[in-house]
């Protein structure tokens, strides 16, 4: 293509520097050999917004592009189309004249198109003695085949952004969600801490959000929404820790208390005062402390619990209880139901009844419902848990001989 090639339109429409320069730009540059126009043409749908161009625009495009008669946009061919107004309507959808010239002026200006006019502004070709066509007035897409390259960068650069964008909503979603939900259990549970001006900090960051966030402002409500969760997460951690050292402590101190009952230390937990109690009245068997198994038994009947510890493996006691309460939970286990569980077995024996449950979880149709029943059992005496393990050690090793 050479400059002198630019053209002028016709009639009233009037000519500015940034046409000439576009026209110049186009003549000037190196383009590929050739292209496929369909690919072009997504590549502009793409990066419309870039662009400055509607859907309706592109939809013109699109028939321009429909009456150049190769697949391939190539100078070989030629590059100028010329259908009458009449013919891009109907290819167009049938819209009017004067919907029809102003989408085509947008195209010009977003320099996907130029406007090469005859000398009295109507469309035709003229051919040699051969039938080629020597010259075209009509529509060039020569600006197609040049910023080919570049169409393509543009609409890989917006599809990155959305990518980008899209990643933002979800993971402002997950956090929103994780902090409400925390917020509540906590709240629901009893976790010691100030859960009231947690929550109006997660609802002031809500209010925060615009109706149609640009990707920055997004960013930087998901950084402030994931160190709010961060910091719940922090919390509780240091909640459970500290309730799981209290349990252990509840169990030597049991032992202690059994050793020595005339000790009455005010330090002494809850349990303590209670087994105390039962002492005192022996027909009430359901408080007394339930029987400590070893742990390896308990994991070789209850192994289904392993798979919810930290890295998929439990360690000690201390793992297996902070275990039991997440399991507890999405087993749908109220926190009173397994804190009556806590009073009549003790922790580790709550603990463990979780563990059965979860590993009998496909013959249980209520959990909560469950362990409240071996609750009251075991609070009248009637209940124990040795048989339970023993029975699931025996089926496991039933399993593994039929898989085996």
């Amino acid at each position: 293509m050479r400059v002198e090639n630019i053209t002028t339109p016709f009639g009233r429409r009037s000519m500015t520097l940034a046409l000439v320069k576009g026209q110049m730009d186009t003549a000037t540059a190196k383009s590929p050999r050739s292209v496929d126009k369909w690919k072009v043409f997504r590549s502009a749908c793409e990066a419309r917004e870039t662009l400055g161009v509607t859907q309706p625009a592109l939809s013109v495009l699109n028939a321009l592009l429909s009456f150049y008669p190769e697949t391939e946009l190539s100078d070989e061919f030629g590059l100028v189309v010329f259908p009458s107004n009449n013919q891009l309507a109907v290819r167009a959808h049938g819209i009017s004249g004067t919907t029809l010239r102003r989408h085509l002026g947008a195209l010009v200006d977003a320099g996907l198109i130029i406007r090469k006019d005859s000398p009295n502004g109507k469309r035709y070709a003229r051919k040699d003695r051969s039938g080629a066509i020597e010259t075209a007035f009509g529509f060039s897409l020569a600006p197609m085949l040049v910023r080919a390259e570049e169409l393509a960068a543009m609409a890989q650069a917006i599809a990155a952004e959305k990518k980008s964008f899209r990643v933002l909503k979800e993971r402002l979603s997950l956090a929103r969600r994780d902090v409400r939900k925390l917020i509540s259990a906590a709240m629901e549970e009893g976790a010691a801490g100030d859960w009231g001006s947690i929550e109006e900090q997660f609802i002031r960051l809500i209010q925060q959000i615009p109706r149609s966030p640009t990707r920055t402002e997004l960013a930087a409500i998901v950084e402030e929404m994931t160190m709010l969760r961060d910091e719940i997460i922090n919390i509780l951690e240091l909640q459970l820790n500290s309730s799981v050292k209290d349990g252990n402590g509840d169990q030597i101190g049991c032992h202690i208390q059994n050793s020595k009952p005339e000790s009455t230390d005010e330090s002494e937990p809850r349990l303590e005062k209670k087994q105390d109690k039962a002492a005192k009245e022996p027909h009430q068997t359901g408080a007394e402390q339930m029987k400590a198994f070893p742990l390896s038994m308990v994991l070789r009947a209850c192994p289904d619990i392993c798979d919810y510890g930290q890295g998929g493996a439990i360690g000690n006691w201390r793992e297996f209880m902070a275990t039991a309460v997440l399991v507890r939970s999405m087993l749908g286990i109220s926190p009173s139901a397994y804190q009556d569980a806590c009073d009549a077995m003790g922790q580790e024996g709550a603990a463990v009844a979780i563990a059965c449950i979860l590993q009998r979880g496909g013959h249980i149709n209520s959990p909560g419902g469950y362990l409240r029943d071996l609750t009251r059992r075991a609070g009248r005496g009637e209940f124990s848990l040795g048989p339970v393990l023993m029975a699931l050690i025996r089926g496991n090793s039933g399993a593994d001989k039929k898989t085996g």
